[in-house]
Order: structure tokens, then sequence, then C-alpha cells
């Protein structure tokens, strides 16, 4: 059982660390919103990568053939998805800075709980990587192939609590990058630069 939980806790942080577009908007969202935003965020990409694990056990061999033919209708899906969210960043972050020059600021729309967490959920599906990622793991691993129905249990929820624990590390810098980027400027600067992180992690997608 201990085996099957640290492999599942090494899986999820190996997904979850490097940080891409996802990560950077997770972080930005956060920064604009508060802590508690970011973290029904965050939960929100640690489920998605929950729920590859929970596919990747559940499916095993079946999986990579099903997933080749589609990788790259889903790899322009999520440029697209991607692209879409930095262009909409960039131009908020210039709007929200010019109406802040005027008597009467228009405040940004305001994003709950709920819209936070399904939106991170949907962006972070986007990603067959994933899947592949869990699937090669558990079709290469001895012992995930010999693994108990509990010990697979066990292996998601380690995988999906490493990936939330994570994910809400980023959140916390993203608050605290808010306290420190709250004036007229630093939120013009933080839009353009997300905007175009994101920008280039998407078009990297196709390469």
């Amino acid at each position: 059982m201990s085996a099957a939980l640290v492999a599942g806790l090494l899986a999820g942080y190996g997904i979850a660390i490097p940080v891409g577009a996802v990560a950077t908007y997770l972080v930005v969202l956060t920064a604009r919103t508060g802590l508690r935003i970011g973290a029904y965020a965050a939960l929100g990409v640690a489920t998605a990568d929950g729920l590859y694990a929970l596919v990747a056990v559940l499916g095993g061999s079946k999986l990579v053939p099903v997933i080749q033919p589609i990788a790259v209708p889903l790899r322009w899906v999520s440029v697209v998805v991607l692209l879409g969210l930095a262009l909409h960043i960039g131009i908020t972050g210039v709007r929200n800075f010019r109406d802040s020059a005027k008597a009467e600021v228009t405040q940004p729309v305001a994003i709950g709980p709920l819209k936070a967490y399904v939106s991170l959920l949907g962006i972070t599906l986007l990603n067959p990587t994933t899947v592949v990622y869990f699937a090669a793991l558990v079709l290469g691993s001895e012992d995930m192939a010999s693994s108990t129905g509990a010990e697979l249990v066990v292996f998601v929820i380690a995988a999906f609590v490493a990936s939330a624990s994570w994910q809400l590390l980023l959140a916390g810098g993203g608050a605290v990058l808010g306290k420190a980027l709250t004036g007229r400027r630093g939120r013009l600067v933080t839009a353009l630069a997300s905007s175009a992180l994101i920008t280039v992690l998407g078009v990297r997608l196709l390469w």
C-alpha cells in the first residue's frame, strides 16, 4: 500500500510541477481575484489530473490507441483555447488600465468559485498529454501491473493530493503577487506578461 502511495505522489508531482500555460493562468487569476477563487481553480486542475490518473488505471493498454487518433485535434483545441485566453487577458488588462485613468472605473467582471473550478478543470482536461503520461506510468510499472484494487485507489488519490498541493502552492504565490502588484501599472504589466507567456506556451504545443 505504501508503494502505491509513493508512486501516486511522485506521479502527481511529476505532471503538476512543470509550469505551463495553465499554471501561469492559475497564478494570474489568483493575483486578480484572491486566494479563495484561486484555491477553487487549483482544485479544478488537480481534479483533472486525478480523473486522468483514474482513467489510466482503469483503461490500461486500451488508452493509447484510443487517444492517438484524436491527440492532434485535441492539441489544436488546446492551442485555440490558450490563445483565446491570452488575448482576453491582454485586452482586459489594457482596457482596465485605460479605464482606471477615468473618473469612473469599470470594474472587471467577477468570477465565482464554481466558474473558476469548472474553467480550470476544462482547460486541463483538454491536454491529452496528461492521460498518456499516467497510462505510460501504469503500463510501464511492474508493481502497478500487479497492484490490487485498493492499491490502485490509493495511487489515484495520492496523485490527486500531490497535484492539489502543488496547485494550491501556486495559488498562494498568486495571492502574494496580487498584494504586491495592485497598482494601475502593475496590473497592466502582469496582464501583458501573462498574455505573452500563455501565447508562447500555447504555440509551443504545435511543435
